[in-house]
């Protein structure tokens, strides 16, 4: 999701596959990609069943929050190793992507319903405060660095995947009005990628050039996500991944996989603009090609790591202590044979264990005033509520 190159960048425990909370439970909390478990039906019957949560997503969620623990326990091993910097490119073509086309699906009944408002600032808003105050106080010590400045318009690592989720919900309304939507947004990245003067608040060149992955999953159907786990597909993905990997293998020493983090401009990666063009399209079609044939193998049933699905937010800000604390202490200096094939493989098994850790249930528990606070005390109350209580009670 993002690199160390740079510093930089809700759900509650996952509900039991087949039942959902009661009518009278509290209205279930969007989680990181906007999947949240559908209501009950105010008018089903005792003996009706209630709608089951897709196991699809929970999968794709928590294979994405795996790869992307991977990718950066990887970064430190590409410049030493050709085969490791290949696997980095080829994962970053598609794993940010296949997490903001699910987010963009899961947006597309956002509106500026209060309930949903709160959801956006309790789930998204309040956990950015939270880690980047968290991340800015962990640099000081970790890195050794007393003056480094806390800023809340300079997201720090991981954290601008929060800003941007929470610029692009509120965006909803607009891309669900307009005519073209997918070119307008690829429109849109395309002069974010030439404009080198739009600065580094609220990492708006992140934002504005992924973009076009939200939108194209706020346009999406359950029928899109069905073509893409036919069994063709499924097989037909086995040489195209060959292939992608082999072209990363080749493009290794000759590109910077800078390209693939989306924080630059052409000018600033040292193209020309010509290139902004070229590379917003390029990418954007190689990456959908790639998180089709990811969610091709996606697996449909409930699968041991299902549950783990909901807890992906939870993995993703906190394996970022471990992360960058793992450059700030100087690991993979330290113990060369990291950098060994035996050693790159330990390390990948470790960044997949901790992540999958990380999204479990008790962790969820321990964290969840930070990822989940009710703040009930913020809100006011809300009038059409309380006025569909009163008649329910007066009924």
């Amino acid at each position: 999701m993002t690199n160390s190159l740079r510093p930089h960048g809700y759900q509650r425990a996952p509900l039991p596959p087949a039942q959902e909370a009661a009518p009278t439970s509290p209205a279930p909390r969007d989680n990181e990609a906007g999947h949240r478990a559908a209501p009950p039906a105010p008018s089903a019957s005792a003996g009706q069943q209630p709608k089951q949560r897709d196991a699809f997503f929970d999968n794709a969620k928590y294979l994405a929050i795996v790869f992307v623990a991977m990718a950066h326990s990887w970064e430190p091993l590409t410049d030493h190793s050709r085969i490791a910097e290949a696997l980095y490119m080829t994962v970053y073509t598609f794993h940010m992507p296949a997490f903001i086309v699910i987010s963009g699906y899961f947006s597309r009944s956002f509106d500026m319903r209060p309930d949903r408002l709160k959801r956006l600032i309790t789930g998204i808003a309040v956990p950015y405060l939270i880690f980047e105050v968290a991340y800015t106080f962990f640099k000081r010590w970790a890195d050794d660095d007393p003056t480094y400045d806390f800023s809340l318009l300079d997201p720090w690592y991981l954290t601008w995947f929060l800003v941007a989720l929470f610029v692009w919900r509120l965006s909803t309304p607009i891309w669900k009005l307009v005519r073209w939507p997918i070119p307008l947004s690829l429109a849109i990245a395309t002069l974010a990628s030439v404009s080198p003067d739009i600065g580094d608040d609220l990492d708006l060149q992140r934002v504005l050039q992924f973009l076009p992955f939200f939108v194209l999953g706020l346009c999406m159907k359950p029928e899109h996500f069905q073509m893409v786990r036919r069994n063709s597909v499924r097989w037909l993905s086995l040489p195209i991944g060959l292939c992608a990997l082999l072209f990363a293998y080749w493009a290794a020493p000759r590109m910077s996989s800078a390209w693939f983090y989306h924080r630059d401009s052409v000018q600033e990666l040292g193209a020309p603009p010509w290139t902004g063009p070229v590379m917003t399209l390029a990418l954007f079609g190689c990456s959908i090609v790639l998180v089709s044939c990811f969610f091709a193998w996606v697996p449909r049933r409930h699968m041991w790591f299902t549950a783990l699905g909901a807890g992906t937010l939870y993995g993703y800000l906190l394996h970022g202590f471990l992360a960058k604390g793992s450059r700030f202490w100087g690991w993979f200096d330290e113990y060369e044979w990291l950098h060994k094939p035996l050693g790159e493989i330990t390390v990948t098994i470790i960044a997949a264990s901790v992540v999958t850790v990380l999204c479990t249930p008790p962790v969820q528990r321990a964290f969840r005033f930070a990822m989940e606070p009710k703040m009930a005390w913020a809100f006011k109350k809300d009038p059409a509520e309380l006025a569909r209580k009163r008649t329910t009670t007066a009924a």
